[in-house]
């Protein structure tokens, strides 16, 4: 096929994403659908497969109206998708219950009943948001449910078995299940018996620039797309993300700032501290895993108070604390501070219990002063990660910022002031998870590895500001004091 183009496609929590990329790695187009998150019970979170596809359909549609040449051209299909998803297949491949999502926390028992014996192999401490303890939640509160089990699959997944009939997974979304040997990329047999499940019900697992299945017909006369392309492995988000920006080198590091936010460093070998909840990952890329702490809300809680505070947008809360607290001037030691864990936390915590809060509010306080300690908080909690990845052994210097927050300027100096270390943003990273994923496309169909090398161009760099650190050293070690009276509201 002359100038092939590659369908890179990106299942997040609100959003599904599609890309038709070309050989040069330029993005002729994109398009996306929205999602919604199902919460029937405090602390319960779910979406239904069948809306995946749904999302998908419609992207890709607009993809082949918006571009029917670049479309015509696709000649091979990547995956990314949303991390420790549990998405529950019976023998005909019909899915048995609502896919418990990474941030439910309903399995909290469960995760602390596996205990630690296997965290060194699995690469992480059981937590309610990885996928083994919700097999044991549904084990014991969904017996029928649980016995009728053929297959557990990851979201992204889905739609590959939706677009190939094959049950596949892909080794860095393995890991995120906490049934994978992380260090030889392999099930873990052990972990499996210890919540209940067979080596037998578990997809096939591939590298994720394999060729891991082949589009059916059904779904190739559904799209419009030549029957036969070759789907690659993919993998989750955050690996495929790094592979979308050019992080794919052992020393590379990144920062994820979305619905969630994480520090992920590149190594090439397994380095986690589960102790402190460090991760430890296998990448998209074979030879190379990751080094990651991740916090349960970041630009999220901006989000959320923006609706606090009655604001019109989030940039309109930005731009109000540009002007009542701009970013060389630093913050007074007065202003409020705010604890980030509005869904509870990871790293290195590991408490999905933990709540949020603001503490030295006053009758002075404004809506600017509340953007900025949320902006700030989660800086700090990111900083606690940080600290976390660093008892890893992991190496972090520079820093990428990818996701929402990454459109803020503001935020981005303030997190380099934080952290101690240069930041840098970059055009077209909030595409960043589809276009790595339409780069292992090109790979699995035996093209495009030089684009693996390739990152994207740098937008803007932040140095850290040697004049705030002394304020917010001291306010970091506030925002730690506050840590207990949190963990004493729920204990």
């Amino acid at each position: 096929m002359n100038n092939p183009v590659s369908l890179g496609i990106d299942l997040g929590t609100s959003e599904l994403k599609a890309i038709l990329m070309d050989e040069q790695g330029r993005v002729l187009a994109h398009a996306g659908a929205r999602l919604t998150v199902s919460r029937p019970h405090t602390g319960w979170s779910e979406q239904a497969p069948e809306d995946w596809w749904q999302a998908c359909l419609k992207a890709l549609d607009q993809l082949r109206i918006d571009q029917p040449d670049a479309y015509g051209r696709v000649g091979c299909i990547g995956l990314s998708g949303q991390m420790h998803g549990a998405v529950l297949l019976g023998q005909d491949d019909r899915v048995l219950y609502p896919a418990i999502l990474w941030d439910d926390s309903r399995a909290m028992a469960q995760a602390e009943a596996l205990g630690r014996e296997f965290a060194d192999i699995t690469g992480s401490l059981p937590m309610a948001g990885l996928t083994a303890p919700k097999l044991l939640w549904l084990q014991e509160h969904e017996p029928a449910v649980f016995s009728a089990i053929d297959c557990v699959l990851s979201p992204k997944d889905y739609l590959r078995l939706r677009l190939s009939g094959e049950r596949v997974s892909d080794v860095s979304d393995g890991a995120g299940t906490l049934w994978l040997d992380v260090a030889n990329r392999e099930w873990f047999e052990p972990m499996l018996q210890a919540t209940g499940l067979r080596l037998a019900q578990m997809p096939r697992l591939v590298e994720g620039g394999a060729a891991s299945a082949c589009l059916n017909a059904a779904a190739a006369g559904r799209l419009g797309l030549a029957e036969g392309l070759v789907i690659a492995g993919g993998g989750g988000d955050n690996p495929v993300a790094a592979v979308g920006i050019g992080a794919v080198n052992a020393g590379d590091a990144f920062i994820t700032l979305g619905t969630s936010a994480a520090i992920v460093a590149i190594t090439d070998h397994s380095a986690g501290n589960p102790a402190s909840a460090v991760h430890s990952f296998c990448h998209a890329l074979p030879g190379r895993w990751y080094t990651m702490g991740a916090m349960l809300a970041g630009a999220s809680c901006l989000r959320w108070v923006t609706r606090l505070t009655g604001s019109v947008d989030e940039q309109a809360l930005l731009d109000r604390v540009q002007a009542e607290l701009p970013i060389r001037q630093g913050v007074p030691v007065s202003n409020p501070l705010f604890l980030p864990y509005l869904a509870g936390e990871r790293t290195p915590h590991n408490d999905p219990l933990l709540r949020g809060g603001f503490m030295n509010l006053g009758h002075d306080c404004t809506p600017a002063m509340l953007g900025y300690a949320v902006m700030e908080g989660v800086g700090f909690g990111l900083l606690d990660a940080l600290s976390a990845v660093q008892s890893a052994g992991a190496s972090v210097g520079a820093c990428a910022l990818v996701g929402g927050g990454a459109r803020s300027e503001y935020w981005a100096q303030l997190l380099a002031n934080i952290l101690g270390r240069e930041i840098y943003t970059l055009h077209g990273s909030e595409l960043g998870a589809c276009i790595g994923a339409a780069k292992l496309g090109f790979v699995g169909s035996g093209r495009g590895g030089a684009l693996l090398q390739a990152g994207m161009p740098v937008k803007a760099r932040f140095f850290p500001d040697g004049a705030q650190a002394g304020v917010l050293q001291a306010r970091y070690r506030k925002f730690q004091g506050l840590l207990g009276a949190a963990k004493a509201l729920h204990d």
